[in-house]
């Protein structure tokens, strides 16, 4: 028996109230790696096209934490 009929085989004894779950998971492993990808090259582009002066700065956590009064 192969692993897809195996899953399809278990399908039948997932109780209905979990069949959303796996759902859920079997749409996030059969997303669409080029859109990911997509979306993170936009990301990049837009980050490198920031003309914001202060945008490599770098902080601490622990200046973060004191910055946003978690300290």
């Amino acid at each position: 028996m192969s692993t897809k009929q195996r899953i399809i085989q278990l399908l039948d004894i997932i109780p209905e109230y979990k069949i959303g779950y796996v759902l859920a998971y079997v749409q996030g492993v059969a997303a669409d790696e080029e859109a990911d990808d997509d979306f993170c090259e936009k990301m990049l582009a837009d980050y490198e096209k920031d003309t914001d002066p202060e945008k490599d700065d770098i902080y601490t956590l622990e200046e973060c934490k004191k910055e946003w009064g978690l300290a």
